[in-house]
């Protein structure tokens, strides 16, 4: 299977989980991010589907533009 090339205008967010999650569905979301536990920091590119997944915990994160 070919791999997929970034493209060269995606930037990298990095996430970093600073609140527990309290409900099922919002600890499903960040597991499914990486993000096990406190202050567990991953970097994503900056895609929609990845934008969406953060809007969903944004209580829960800090997000930092990285170039």
């Amino acid at each position: 299977m070919a791999t997929k090339k970034k493209a060269a205008s995606e930037g990298q967010i990095e996430v970093t989980l600073v609140r527990k999650p309290p409900t099922e569905k919002l600890r499903v979301v960040a597991w499914s991010m990486g993000l096990r536990q406190l202050n567990r920091k991953r970097c994503y590119p900056d895609r929609p589907e990845i934008r969406g997944m953060i809007f969903a915990i944004k209580d829960l994160v800090e997000v930092n533009q990285k170039a």
